[in-house]
């Protein structure tokens, strides 16, 4: 599963989606503990703090997250995400173990990363075909 970065607009639709799953459902708050989350398979889905410094601290999550099969979302704000993590300081990352009443909210997100990531795989197809029909143009030309 890709990294996605979310827009301003679906990363607060996410930080109310981790609102929701810490108070009916359950998460996992910091670096540590969303990695375990991962590699024992329990994350639906990991979040990761855009600003966090240095990087180094979470870069090891969303190759893990492609491994396990799982969808990570980067936000823009690690207070942000530490805030609706229900905590008083900032958060590198989040794991949604189990999403409670939060679970249309996810699943609308994951749709919508599936939108794009259909619509990345059309314009790349698209370029692969210019090329083929811009060498086919000069092997005429050629001819």
């Amino acid at each position: 599963m890709p990294t996605i970065e979310l827009s301003k607009e679906k990363a607060e639709q996410l930080y109310e989606a981790i609102e929701i799953a810490r108070k009916t459902g359950k998460i996992k708050k910091g670096t540590n503990e969303t990695t375990k989350a991962i590699e024992k398979g329990q994350a639906k889905i990991a979040v990761i703090a855009k600003d966090v410094n240095p990087p180094e601290v979470t870069m090891h999550i969303p190759p893990l997250c492609e491994e396990k099969g799982i969808t990570c979302f980067v936000v823009p704000s690690k207070e942000e995400l530490g805030a609706v993590a229900g905590l008083a300081v900032p958060t590198a990352s989040v794991a949604i173990i189990a999403e409670g009443e939060a679970s249309k909210l996810i699943k609308e997100l994951l749709e919508s990363k599936k939108e794009k990531e259909e619509e990345k795989s059309k314009k790349e197809i698209k370029k692969v075909e210019e090329k083929v029909e811009e060498k086919q143009s000069e092997e005429k030309t050629k001819e």
